[in-house]
Order: C-alpha cells, then structure tokens, then sequence
C-alpha cells in the first residue's frame, strides 16, 4: 500500500510539472542616446536645441518610465559630445531590485530627496552646462559617430530573462539622436575628404539636378561620387538615427526668403544626403529634422 501511495504521488508531481505551460513574455524599452556636434552654429544662430532635448526628456520620463503607473522599465536616456567620454545619463536598468528601482522612480524611500525628479534636474543642467563650456569646432562628424557606434557604448542589445521554464525576451530600441546643422565640414580636408560635404559638394549636386532635371535624391541614388561613403558595421542595423536641428544657411531669417528655390535647397540635398548615406550604412531607420 505504501509503494501504491509513493509510486501515485510520483506520477502526480512529473506529470503535474509536465503540464504546466511556459509563459513567454516580450518586453520593449527605450535607449535614448542624444549627440551634439556642439559646434560653431550655436554661436552663429539661436540655439533651438534645448527644446527639443526637453522634448526627449519629458518623453523618457511621461512615455517610458511612467513614475506611479508603470513598474519594472528598463529604459534609459543618456547625453554626450562627439569628441568627449564623459556620459550624462539615467539608467533605470542599473538597480538591482524592482524596490529600489521603484523608490528611485517615485522619489520616495532612501530615494526621497535623490530620485527620479532630481536626477532629471541634474541631467539638464548637466547639458546646460557641457553647451556653455565646449565647443567642438571642424568636427569630422561621421567618423566621431562611427567610432562611437563602433565601440558599441551608446547601443544595448536585446537579453532574455530565464526564470524556470518562463523566459521574457526584452527588447531595446537604441534612439540615436544627433544634434547639429547638417552641413559635414571639418578640418584637415585635403588630408582626408571621405566624409567631407559642404558648400562645394552641395552645389555639384545641385547643378547636376538642375541640368539632368532630376530630383536630388535620385541625382545623390544613381551617382555615388556626389553622395557620401557608406560605412556599414553591425551594430548599424540596431540603431534608430535621427539628426535634428539643421541650420539652412541659404535662408533670410528676417526676409524668410530662399536664395534657391525649392527641390535644390541646402537643407533639401543634405537630407537626401543623409538619407542615403543611412540607408546604405543599414542602420534601422532615418529621420531628419529641421526646426
């Protein structure tokens, strides 16, 4: 009788485990990363980009983390330079227990007076402070940022969690946003021009629209000796690029007049550009953006 018991409780235990089903989760956080040339523009023009890092933070804090409704979110938001090491960021995946990241995110607990809402204060005046105090003039803007992308420090790559037979997959968007005005000029040119494109370079490419009467994104698709280099690396494929802010120098801001018309405007062929220079790398998508 005894065996009978044991040998019934045994089934019941490997066939009541076998039963259970896995559960499969799939979880997608944010990596926002924001890049600024930090160049001369700032002091040519109002500088417009604190309003749209305000933008990206509010969008961190309100869509992403969500202090009071949402719990357990692993984004993070993160600034720096082209040229400097030194990172401003939040990272809410860097807290080791749900406790302390929620006592972070909510301000409360040992995180009263050194949560979510001060650390945000100190991330703005952090960027603040880097645009008054650095400037990074005659960047080689794309080769900086392939370096960056390179190194793999500004991207995160999607993990699974294992607990028993449930696995949660999670996800990372990596927002790679880059501040400056579009225009890819810098030092040294004779040297080495592979990522160089200004004035001259816009022009060729404008004149041979005007004379083939094609659009400048087809002139920059069909004739890679006026576009830019792809560089492609792996890391590319994971990174969502968005440059922002683009100065026209072609415009009067008082008249707000053009001195070209539209389809072959600055701001027009450094987009098809960029656009295509992107594409051709294999980052994930593209997003250009002029205010």
């Amino acid at each position: 009788m005894k065996n009978k018991f044991t040998c019934l409780f045994l089934f019941l235990v490997i066939f009541g485990s076998c039963g259970k089903k896995s559960e499969n989760k799939k979880l997608t956080y944010q990596n926002i990363v924001i890049l600024s040339d930090l160049s001369s523009r700032l002091d040519n023009k109002t500088n417009k980009d604190f309003e749209e890092i305000h933008q990206l933070i509010k969008y961190f804090k309100d869509n992403c983390v969500q202090p009071g409704k949402k719990i357990g979110d692993r984004s993070s938001i993160a600034f720096m330079s082209f040229l400097g090491n030194d990172i401003s960021k939040i990272d809410l995946n860097e807290f080791e227990t749900t406790s302390d990241k929620q006592q972070f995110v909510n301000s409360k607990g040992k995180f009263e007076n050194n949560g979510l809402e001060n650390r945000i204060k100190q991330f703005d005046e952090s960027i603040r402070k880097t645009y008054t105090d650095v400037r990074n003039p005659g960047l080689d803007l794309i080769s900086s940022l392939m370096e960056k992308i390179k190194n793999g420090k500004i991207i995160k790559k999607d993990t699974m969690l294992i607990n028993g037979i449930d696995t949660t997959f999670i996800k990372y968007e990596n927002q790679l946003y880059i501040f400056t005005d579009g225009y890819l000029e810098y030092y040294n040119k004779a040297v080495n021009n592979q990522f160089y494109f200004g004035k001259n370079e816009i022009q060729k490419v404008r004149d041979y629209s005007e004379q083939t009467k094609s659009n400048v994104s087809t002139v920059i698709e069909k004739n890679e000796e006026l576009g830019l280099t792809p560089y492609e690396h792996p890391n590319n494929s994971s990174i969502n690029l968005h440059v922002f802010e683009t100065h026209e120098r072609d415009k009067n801001d008082v008249l707000q007049t053009y001195k070209y018309v539209a389809g072959i405007r600055d701001n027009e062929i450094l987009e098809a550009v960029w656009s295509n220079w992107a594409r051709k790398s294999g980052f994930k998508s593209f997003e250009w953006k002029k205010y």
